[in-house]
């Protein structure tokens, strides 16, 4: 089993606790190097029949930032339409997605349903573990990017289709996220979201079980 000192679980908590979903950046450069260790990060999540679904795309170039931007910000505009007329409207629309085109880089990670063939221990039973492993690498990489210095944002706002046609994605590919990195003045003490007093974080005594659904601890 793995040891750690003090400092480094206490290291290990403050990335989990003080990461951010950052929606505004700076241009400046990013080291390749720690570009590098966070993509070293990702690959090295968990995954189920050890299939590493994932494929990351390294978007750079500033007109393909600007369609993936623009795609994104379709969408947003479209879901919109769902608050018109609650106290959600204005929080919803101060939820930027233009970091798309701010950050210095943004990656577009990706599942393969069929990498591993046609049997994937695991996967045969429940199949959306695949997009699950994905998700475990992208809480990796956020990981790695705040205990970096780096920000990070995850845009979810945009049709698949817009996204594979941007970015040449084969059909059988889901693009599962774009994650936007870079340096930012704008990095908040408490998540976007509660900011906006959209939610609010549960009580997690509350959310714990024993032995059966709704039996409280």
């Amino acid at each position: 089993m793995l040891q750690f000192t003090e400092q480094e679980k206490q290291g290990v908590y403050k990335a989990i606790e003080g990461r951010r979903d950052i929606r505004s950046f700076l241009n400046t450069p990013l080291p390749e190097d720690a570009i590098q260790r966070i993509l070293e990060a990702g690959h090295h999540a968990p995954s189920v029949g050890f299939m590493q679904p994932w494929n990351f795309i390294m978007v750079t170039d500033q007109e393909i930032k600007d369609k993936l931007a623009y795609a994104a910000d379709k969408e947003r505009r479209a879901l919109a339409i769902h608050y018109e007329g609650t106290d959600r409207s204005e929080g919803f629309m101060k939820i930027k997605v233009q970091g798309l085109q701010e950050a210095p880089l943004t990656i577009c990670i990706t599942n393969d349903p069929t990498r591993g063939g046609s049997h994937v221990l695991g996967r045969n039973s429940i199949p959306e573990t695949d997009v699950l492993s994905v998700a475990c690498a992208i809480q990796n990489m956020w990981l790695a990017s705040c205990a970096e210095g780096i920000a990070l944002g995850w845009v979810s706002f945009y049709k698949k289709a817009d996204v594979r046609e941007i970015l040449g994605i084969p059909p059988h590919i889901e693009p599962v996220a774009l994650l936007s990195l870079g340096y930012t003045n704008e990095y908040p003490d408490r998540p976007l979201l509660e900011i906006l007093q959209w939610e609010k974080r549960r009580n997690l005594q509350e959310l714990i079980f024993k032995n059966g659904w709704g039996v409280q601890k």
